[in-house]
């Protein structure tokens, strides 16, 4: 089983990980925002954030769960499979290695379609087909588009240690692609654990929160009809 270097429980996780604020560490011109993007970035600071799906038990998306718990990756000859611990239920994610591409057309998902090959010692996953207004982190509230292109490049550097590189690509809802890169570590003798939302589903119904303006949808890309 694997886990983010700072991830959830440990003692670097409100300083260094990358689940509240992605840009971490990288040059603030890396990371521009669109004016589409920029909008719905406000709107959600603005609300305090409470409109996250994750804090209504729906799944934090990728790449924020590979930040915040550890996960579990089963490897076969067609399919590898990502199986993630979260607060709010235990939730998988396929990523097919039998040489098929992305597809054309697909109904877009809150994890969208991926698929991988190897590069030498690194396994690159890229994945598509996400849907519009997902949060890529927590406290800066960043929004995607259904134009992400998300590529993950996981090089084992020895027995205990890998570097997850993930590359956004999205032209909606950044100015131009950028990188960010962490360290896992492996968390030998632990296996995963059960957990559902039961507490958040007893808070929810106390909880008094007008409903927000609905968020804009992402704009149409040039010369394109999605």
């Amino acid at each position: 089983m694997w886990g983010d270097e700072c991830m959830n429980g440990t003692p670097c996780f409100q300083e260094k990980n990358r689940f509240f604020d992605i840009s971490r560490g990288l040059d603030p011109a890396a990371v521009v925002l669109t004016e589409w993007a920029a909008a719905v970035q406000r709107q959600r600071q603005s609300r305090d954030r409470i409109d996250d799906p994750y804090a209504s038990c729906l799944p934090p998306g990728i790449p924020r769960m590979y930040f915040n718990n550890p996960f579990k990756i089963l490897v076969t000859p067609m399919v590898t499979a990502f199986l993630h611990e979260t607060a709010v239920g235990s939730t998988f994610r396929q990523v097919y290695t039998d040489g098929r591409s992305l597809p054309e057309v697909i109904e877009p998902a809150r994890l969208g379609y991926s698929i991988g090959r190897w590069e030498g010692d690194t396994f690159v996953v890229e994945s598509a087909w996400f849907r519009d207004g997902l949060w890529l982190d927590t406290t800066m509230a960043r929004p995607t588009s259904d134009a992400l292109r998300l590529t993950q490049r996981f090089t084992r550097e020895n027995v205990g240690h890998t570097t997850l590189a993930i590359t956004v690509d999205d032209p909606k809802a950044f100015v131009k692609p950028f990188t960010v890169t962490t360290n896992l570590k492996l968390l030998a003798d632990t296996d995963l654990l059960e957990s559902f939302c039961d507490n958040q589903r007893n808070i929810l119904p106390h909880l008094v929160v007008r409903p927000g303006a609905p968020e804009p949808p992402s704009p149409p890309l040039p010369n394109s009809s999605k």
